[in-house]
């Protein structure tokens, strides 16, 4: 395989108001919160479960929050290389697309926990989730 790099963002539609955003991990799943007007997140309870449970828990934190979009943070080497990890998070994305027909927008988290470690985040994944959500926010008119 040649050498992936970061994904470029596709256009966000206006009507996409608000997002959840996961930031993927084998055994632990961070999850934030936010919207389009206020550009900022909230970090909620890092899901702390695997395979088919974890996506019991998504389906409850949907119910609840009832985003118009997901956003999955997508880790890189630092020269932007995709690495077993982005392939994994790549996966993971494709199956919150196929199971709850929501757009899913990927965005590149390199060095997110580190930066939510660095700020003091409690939760360094629900941090990590924050970063990947307000990225996005910045990034989108």
């Amino acid at each position: 395989m040649s050498m992936a790099q970061a994904p470029t963002q596709a256009p966000v539609p206006a009507t996409l108001t608000t997002f959840l955003a996961l930031d993927f991990g084998i055994k632990r799943t961070g999850v934030a919160v936010g919207n389009r007007l206020l550009r900022s997140a909230q970090p909620q309870a890092t899901i702390q479960a695997e395979g088919d449970a974890r996506f019991a828990r998504i389906t409850e934190r949907l119910r609840e929050w009832q985003p118009d979009a997901l956003v999955v943070g997508v880790p890189y080497h630092p020269d932007g290389a995709a690495h077993e990890n982005t392939m994994r998070a790549q996966k993971f994305a494709r199956q919150l697309r196929g199971r709850f027909g929501l757009p899913v927008f990927e965005v590149d988290e390199r060095y997110s926990t580190t930066e939510a470690l660095a700020s003091g985040a409690k939760d360094a994944d629900a941090g990590a989730a924050c970063i990947i959500l307000e990225q996005f926010l910045r990034g989108i008119e």
